[in-house]
């Protein structure tokens, strides 16, 4: 039944993957892999000559699907045929979190994940092998197994089957690469054996056998929710403690270089910043907060729940020191905002600690200049929910009358004349190597810059004449007063 594996699928073109499938291609040269996506835009970027200008950002990525793509990886919108060829199919679709109905706030759409179930159960043939790979609330495999079985009208007569794995991503945005090719573990859950030795052998031609891990299929679910709510704890709590060195004196970098010593807890995701954002963290905190509320475990939901709380509050925080810096007012104020990415390496804006840190400065008046070497400026547009104020190019503005704030981009780094502060919200390379003396000369004294991402050399801000606000670093506390 599991012999003569040759072409595999993924229904969804996005972050997760796309990656993924160039990656798989890359190392199994004998199969063939086809990425589907009913969003033509995404697959004619990913099919662009220029590769340049494929749909995400990822380093590594356009090197690998140039000897890929089009060879033993293809892109299209025929989702139909994709799926009749296929052997194995990996679910890797959007689940955003519902906005209403029941769950709403907390609780995934699955909307997408069952339209793929359907379009499976319909256009498939013979034995099909189905992995989940978006990230899904537990239980969601069964779902798809009953949307299988009742949707396959041959299912009885022998001519389809099914096998339902779940094979959760554990992807880095910015690292996803080699995330992939040099995975920590791959976890792959499922009850029937042969698929699951299948799906392993494919991982087996670059990944040891010792990091691949066999688990029931409910186990596979709930370990990828808690991976990211674990690490996503862990920014919330390294941030918390960046409010209280700023008011003790005490340093953020130095207290997380001491814990991260500590065995016990290690270095990763103990750098404080202006907060975890990307697809995943809070979305899957609050899958947690609803399982939990689901099973009346009331305590363990406002446990988790408190981790976005902090995250949201922590992000207001940074709002709020840069207006109580500017003599509390940042009305008709120029402010560059360097960063939108929710972290470097990557043209990944959702839930991003800029959108809600930019929203908070422009309802207080301010004129944002919003630079990004990888974001496009349509998707600042979209997340910020405002239009730019002015042509990207034309540096004469003309501020609006009311009491709100506006913004514009920019895609040079010449935007620092007549600039009250610079806030740092992304930790590209580019923004380590800024000249501040030079800096200094065009800005509107007294300038200020805020650090969110402590990749700022303090010492030459300081030097040039300029103020200095970094975060966690408590050798200012006595400038920020009472939040």
């Amino acid at each position: 039944m599991y012999t003569n594996i040759k072409n595999i699928c993924c229904i969804g073109a996005g972050f997760v993957g796309g990656p993924t499938m160039t990656v798989m291609a890359s190392k199994c040269n004998d199969l063939v892999f086809h990425v589907v996506d009913i969003n033509k835009k995404r697959i004619e970027a990913w099919n662009n000559h220029d590769l340049s200008k494929l749909p995400i950002f990822e380093p590594g990525l356009k090197e690998i699907i140039d000897k890929t793509r089009n060879k033993n990886l293809f892109f299209s919108t025929n989702v139909k045929e994709a799926i009749e060829k296929s052997d194995i199919i990996f679910i890797s679709v959007n689940t955003p979190t519902k906005t209403r109905g029941l769950g709403a706030g907390k609780s995934s759409d699955l909307r997408w994940v069952e339209a793929c179930a359907r379009e499976v159960a319909t256009f498939s043939k013979g034995h099909t092998i189905i992995v989940e790979k978006s990230t899904l609330p537990v239980r969601t495999a069964e779902v798809i197994q009953k949307i299988l079985h009742s949707e396959d009208s041959d299912s009885k007569s022998g001519k389809k089957s099914f096998s339902v794995l779940s094979n959760p991503e554990f992807l880095a945005e910015g690292t996803a690469i080699n995330d992939l090719e040099n995975p920590d573990r791959v976890l792959i859950g499922g009850e029937d054996k042969s698929a699951m030795r299948l799906l392993s052998q494919i991982y087996e031609n670059w990944v040891p056998k010792e990091k691949i891990l066999f688990t029931n299929i409910w186990s596979s679910e709930l370990a990828k929710l808690t991976s990211n709510a674990f690490l996503a704890q862990r920014v919330s709590s390294i941030n918390s403690i960046s409010a209280i060195c700023e008011a003790t004196g005490a340093n953020i970098r130095e207290v997380s270089r001491a814990i991260g010593k500590d065995s016990r807890i290690g270095s990763k995701f103990l750098d404080s910043g202006p907060g975890f954002g990307g697809s995943c963290f809070k979305k899957d905190i609050l899958n947690l907060v609803y399982l939990a509320e689901y099973f009346g475990l009331k305590e363990v939901a406002k446990f988790w729940e408190e981790v976005v709380n902090i995250n949201n509050w922590h992000q207001k925080r940074i709002a709020k020191i840069v207006v109580q810096k500017l003599f509390g007012t940042i009305s008709q104020k120029k402010i560059i905002i360097l960063g939108f990415a929710f972290k470097a390496n990557t043209n990944d804006t959702r839930e991003s600690a800029a959108i809600k840190i930019c929203k908070d400065l422009i309802e207080e008046g301010a004129e944002l200049v919003i630079h990004d070497p990888k974001v496009n400026p349509l998707q600042i547009e979209i997340d910020l929910q405002i239009k730019q104020f002015s042509d990207m190019k034309n540096d004469n503005i003309d501020y609006p009358k009311n009491n709100l704030g506006n913004w514009k981009f920019s895609d040079n780094l010449n935007i620092f004349d007549n600039a009250h502060a610079v806030l740092v919200l992304t930790e590209w390379e580019d923004y380590k190597n800024i000249e501040w003396d030079y800096v200094a000369k065009k800005m509107i004294k007294p300038a200020w810059v805020f650090d969110a991402r402590s990749i700022v050399n303090v010492d030459l801000v300081k030097n040039s004449g300029m103020n200095m606000w970094s975060l966690g670093d408590g050798s200012a506390k006595d400038d920020i007063g009472d939040f």
